[in-house]
C-alpha cells in the first residue's frame, strides 16, 4: 500500500403537490371545534431546498501528512524504482518506493423546482373533504396548546415582558470538571505536551507539521519528512498550545522508518512528556485522539478508532530525497489531514500509541479539485514501540539502525504472492550478501518469502516492513518457496547503520 504525504444528484421534485384523497365527512360540530383550534399559536409551515455535494479527499508521511509549503503539508512524493530491487541490507537505502503500488496518500448534484408554486385544484361537485381539513386543523390545535404553554410559562418567569420566549440553560460553572476518561479530558492533558512545527530551509521554503514532548530534556518526536527541508542549515521553530514559540535544531532522523528527534534550544523547565503507550497489545476497534495542526490549524483534536493493525505502508519523504519509508502501520479512520503528520495517536487512556504519519487520499486532488487531499477515514501511524526504538537510537548515536537480513528483495507488487528474492542486488551487487543473516540460513535468489512469523508477505515492502519491526539481533521465522516446495528456517538479523 503506498501513501502520499499529508495529505447525488437530488431527485426531480414533482411541479406541484399531490391532490390529497378524498375523506369522509365530518360533523358541523367537530369542523366548528377544529376550526377554533386553528388560531392557536405554534404551528406553522416550513419548505426548503436540498442540494447534493462531495467532501473533499495527506501522507505516508503526511499524517496524513506531511510537511508542504506555507500552512499546508508537503505533497507526497512517489519514490523511484519500480520494479527494482529493495536491498535489506545494501549500501543504497532506503530502497525507491515502487510505482507499481497504489498511490496513497466529487461531484456533487443539486435539486431543481423544490418550492415551485401551487395552485389548489377546485373540489369537484358532489364530493367532500371535510375529514381532511379537521385532521390538519386538530394537529394545529395540539401544537397550538404546547407553545401556549411554553410562552404562558416564560411569561411567569419574567415580569418585563418583552415578547420574547426563548428559554436559558443554566449557566456551565467555570469549574466544571470532564469525566477522566471523556476525549475533552484526554485533549485538555495532552494538548500543552503538543507542538506545531515550522520547518525552513536555507532557501526559504519550508511548512507545517507537528510533534510531541518525548523526554523532559527538551527532545521532540515526529516525522522525517516534516523536517527534512531544515535538517540542512534551515531553520525549526516548536510552538506550543499557549502560543510560545522555541528554536529547535535537528538532534536525528531515519528516513526508511519516517521518524526524526528533534530538540528546543532554551527548552521550559515545565516540559511534560506525554506517556507512551503499548502498540503491541492495541485492538481494532480501540478508540483513538489525534492531535495536530492540520493544514496549518493547530491543536486540532480528531477521534476514531483503529481500523486495522499491520498494514503494509509505504510512503515518500515529501519529495525530500525521493526515498521512501516502509512502515507495519496502525490504520485509523480518526481524521488525518497534510499537517498532522509526527502529532500523536492517542488511545483512550491518553496514552501515545502511534505517531501520525501518513493518509490515503481521495484521487479527486484535494479541497477545490487542487492542492494536497484530505482525509477520507485512511489515516496510518507508526507503532509507538518501533518509534520509541528509533528515538532512543538517534538520540543517542544520531543516526539510525535497521534490521537487515541481507538480501535484496523486488518491489514490483503486480501479481506478486510474496516477497521474491532478486537475481542481482543494487548496482550489480550479489542479490544474497555473501556471509550474512539470509545466507547463513541458506536462501537463493529466485526464494520467494511467503510468511515471516507466522503474518503472511504479499511483496517486498510488506516484508521490510515487518523485518523493521525487529531489532538488530532478533531471530525470526521465514518460510519460502522453492522449487514448488515450502520451506522454513530461522534467520538472525543483522544491522545497517545510517540512511546513506
Amino acid at each position: 500500500m503506498n501513501t502520499e504525504n499529508e495529505g447525488n444528484a437530488v431527485p426531480q421534485a414533482p411541479s406541484a403537490p399531490p391532490v390529497p384523497v378524498d375523506a369522509p365527512a365530518v360533523s358541523a360540530d367537530s369542523r366548528d371545534a377544529a376550526a377554533a383550534g386553528a388560531a392557536a399559536p405554534g404551528a406553522r409551515a416550513s419548505g426548503g431546498a436540498a442540494s447534493g455535494g462531495a467532501a473533499p479527499g495527506g501522507a505516508a508521511s503526511g499524517a496524513g501528512d506531511g510537511a508542504g509549503s506555507g500552512a499546508a503539508a508537503p505533497g507526497a512524493g512517489a519514490g523511484a524504482g519500480a520494479g527494482g530491487a529493495g536491498v535489506l541490507g545494501a549500501e543504497a537505502w532506503p530502497p525507491p518506493q515502487p510505482s507499481g503500488m497504489p498511490s496513497y496518500g466529487s461531484g456533487g448534484g443539486s435539486g431543481s423546482g423544490w418550492g415551485a408554486s401551487y395552485q389548489p385544484q377546485e373540489p369537484k361537485p358532489g364530493r367532500r373533504r371535510g375529514g381532511l381539513v379537521a385532521g390538519v386543523l386538530a394537529a394545529a390545535l395540539v401544537a397550538g396548546g404546547v407553545g401556549g404553554g411554553v410562552g404562558y410559562w416564560a411569561a411567569e418567569q419574567n415580569d418585563n415582558d418583552t415578547g420574547s420566549t426563548t428559554v436559558s440553560a443554566a449557566d456551565t460553572p467555570a469549574d466544571l470538571k470532564r469525566d477522566p476518561g471523556s476525549v475533552a479530558r484526554i485533549a485538555n492533558d495532552a494538548l500543552p505536551s503538543v507542538v506545531t512545527i515550522e520547518a525552513q530551509s536555507g532557501s526559504g521554503e519550508g511548512g507545517t507539521g507537528t510533534g510531541f514532548v518525548y523526554d523532559k530534556q527538551g527532545h521532540i518526536l515526529t516525522n522525517n519528512h516534516v523536517v527534512a527541508s531544515a535538517a540542512e542549515g534551515g531553520k525549526l521553530q516548536a510552538t506550543f498550545s499557549n502560543g510560545k514559540k522555541y528554536a529547535a535544531e535537528v538532534i536525528g532522523r531515519a528516513e526508511g522508518y519516517d521518524v526524526a528527534v528533534i530538540k528546543l534550544k532554551n527548552r521550559p523547565d515545565n516540559l511534560k512528556p506525554l506517556p507512551l503507550g503499548n502498540s503491541d497489545r492495541v485492538a481494532v476497534g480501540d478508540s483513538t485522539i489525534a492531535i495536530g495542526a492540520p493544514f496549518g490549524l493547530s491543536n486540532t483534536v480528531t477521534t476514531g478508532i483503529i481500523s486495522a493493525k499491520n498494514r503494509p505502508v509505504t510512503s515518500s519523504d515529501g519529495g525530500q530525497s525521493g526515498k521512501s519509508s516502509y512502515m507495519s502501520a496502525l490504520q485509523t479512520d480518526a481524521s488525518i489531514n497534510p499537517g498532522n503528520s509526527g502529532g500523536p495517536l492517542l488511545d483512550g487512556r491518553g496514552a501515545v500509541i502511534g505517531i501520525n504519519s501518513a493518509i490515503k487520499p481521495a484521487d479527486s486532488g484535494g479541497l477545490g479539485g487542487t492542492g494536497q487531499s484530505g482525509s477520507i477515514g485512511l489515516g496510518f501511524a507508526i507503532p509507538v514501540n518501533q518509534a520509541k526504538n528509533v528515538a532512543q537510537q538517534l538520540i543517542k548515536t544520531g543516526q539510525p539502525v535497521y534490521p537487515v537480513i541481507g538480501a535484496s528483495v523486488s518491489l514490483q507488487q503486480e501479481g506478486a504472492n510474496g516477497a521474491t528474492i532478486s537475481q542481482e542486488g543494487a548496482s550489480g551487487s550479489e542479490a544474497v550478501t555473501p556471509n550474512g543473516p539470509a545466507d547463513k540460513a541458506g536462501l537463493k535468489p529466485g526464494d520467494v518469502i511467503t510468511k515471516l512469523d507466522g503474518t503472511v508477505i504479499d511483496s517486498g515492502p510488506t516484508l521490510i516492513g515487518q523485518i523493521w519491526t525487529h531489532k538488530p539481533g532478533d531471530t525470526v521465522k521465514i518460510t519460502y518457496e522453492r522449487d514448488g516446495k515450502e520451506h522454513t528456517v530461522d534467520v538472525t538479523l543483522g544491522q545497517r547503520k545510517g540512511d546513506s
